[in-house]
């Protein structure tokens, strides 16, 4: 009965189908379409070493691309300002109540918001909530590690002036902290004396490019000798922390932020745990992220974060993140092993750090050949590096190999790939010159390039695609 009454509505859907939003997209728009292919195709054969990329599930983009992605939700569960939003609040309770479980807290001493639409926003929204304009705060420095919401700025010595470069440093005063420019870590002893002297309201833990464990413990010392808030940055490391193959911030600090995107495997989204206590950091915190900085939130992304939170309590995410960790010193042992420079001697994470200097040729230079085989990374700074401008090193990360399930040997063997690029890149130097302009024009036409570009594309076939089938994309070509 129930069927025969609604056949002639599905009859007029079917008639009206052009108008009512349901074709898909490689009708509606095949050229957009047809860049999404290319995009699938670029990343099937391609080697995936940025750090803080990842391949997403399929379960994941099936939140993102759901009918959530229509409802304003302004306001948090259960005080929404618009109608229609008791099945969201159930999304974002779950979000929240999955979110702590995950990382072992206790409801009734840490909350969590889960509505910044990424990291950056995560980490303006807590100096909104819990500084005031102009107040002093210490991160780690860029050129050391840092990231650009850690409060970088630039110095201009020609017109003597400084530079904000995030809205960290233009809204807050910032004095860096910096890793020894020999070993490579963190200078726990600068810091206590600059903090002494700074007396920051707020430090800032965490990093976008540093190999080693966080002591979590020395931070909370010198933020207590000096009155200072305490906040941890994990977002490259929390697939880590979720799981107990990094040391957790916790215990320590006052504020956590994340991303959900890099080693946890999620989609593109933000976190801002924080304490429960006297000193009211929830309301001050939910009041930041809206109404303050931020208009609805994006329920899908929620959505998403809530299910890959429900992932990465598995067995399977708990045993991948371990080989994230392996594969990291596999990569960086091999590299060693070949002659070359990694900061620090090694990694405690899922990323290395590779000093070229000793080679004589810039970051920028080898990506520009790894981008030219499929070799995806990102020129970095590295210890003893003055600029970000024309960083020493590159910075590699095994998250998005390792889903795609790849173990140690297999790393070793990029690291054979990445040798065969720097050498590439040497020679194609020796006829360029210095100037990186000349550098890329001279890589035109190069035969080894495309060489390597070959054997690189069917290795990395071999291995499975999470998110997608590869076998049903448009263009399989190598």
């Amino acid at each position: 009965m129930f069927i025969s009454y609604l056949s002639p509505v599905l009859t007029k859907l079917t008639y009206l189908k052009p108008f009512t939003g349901l074709v898909p997209l490689k009708d509606h728009d095949p050229e957009l379409h047809d860049l999404i292919e290319q995009e699938k195709n670029r990343q099937w054969k391609s080697l995936e070493l940025i750090a803080s990329e990842n391949f997403t599930s399929a379960a994941v983009m099936e939140c993102l691309g759901s009918c959530l992605t229509n409802k304003y939700a302004e306001g948090l569960p259960h005080g929404r300002y618009y109608g229609g939003n008791e099945i969201i609040d159930k999304v974002e309770t779950l979000c929240q109540n999955r979110a702590l479980h995950a990382y072992g807290l206790d409801s009734d001493k840490w909350g969590v918001n889960v509505q910044p639409y990424s990291g950056s926003p995560a980490n303006f929204a807590v100096y909104t909530a819990l500084l005031k304009p102009h107040d002093r705060i210490m991160g780690l420095d860029l050129p050391s590690g840092g990231h650009l919401t850690h409060g970088f700025y630039t110095y201009n010595k020609k017109e003597k002036t400084r530079k904000a470069v995030s809205a960290t440093s233009v809204y807050f005063e910032s004095l860096p902290y910096s890793v020894n420019p020999i070993s490579g870590l963190i200078d726990y002893d600068q810091l206590a004396r600059d903090a002494s002297l700074f007396k920051p309201a707020m430090i800032i833990a965490g990093h976008s490019a540093y190999p080693r464990e966080i002591q979590y413990e020395t931070f909370r010392q010198i933020a207590n000798d000096n009155g200072s808030l305490l906040m941890m940055d994990m977002s490259h490391i929390s697939g880590l922390v979720v799981t107990g193959e990094a040391n957790s911030p916790f215990q320590y600090c006052d504020v956590v932020t994340t991303t959900t995107h890099k080693s946890l495997r999620g989609p593109r989204a933000g976190l801002i745990f924080y304490r429960k206590d006297e000193r009211n950091f929830e309301t001050k915190v939910n009041n930041a992220v809206f109404p303050a900085l931020q208009g609805g939130p994006h329920e899908h992304q929620i959505a998403a974060v809530a299910t890959q939170m429900k992932e990465v309590q598995s067995c399977q995410f708990k045993q991948y993140a371990k080989q994230v960790r392996k594969n990291a010193s596999a990569l960086a042992a091999k590299l060693i092993s070949m002659g070359y420079c990694i900061s620090t001697g090694g990694t405690d994470n899922h990323l290395v750090l590779w000093d070229l200097k000793p080679q004589n040729i810039t970051g920028s230079k080898f990506e520009k050949v790894c981008d030219a085989v499929c070799i995806t990374l990102n020129k970095n700074c590295v210890p003893g590096d003055k600029s970000a401008i024309t960083p020493g090193g590159v910075r590699i990360g095994t998250p998005a190999l390792t889903s795609r399930n790849m173990v140690e040997k297999d790393f070793e063997q990029i690291s054979v790939f990445l040798h065969d690029a720097l050498t590439i890149a040497l020679d194609i130097q020796e006829q360029s010159g210095p100037k990186l302009k000349n550098f890329v024009k001279s890589m035109n036409g190069n035969e080894q390039i495309n060489k390597l570009k070959r054997r690189v594309n069917e290795f990395t076939i071999q291995f499975p695609m999470p998110g997608f089938n590869p076998y049903e994309m448009k263009y399989q070509s190598l």
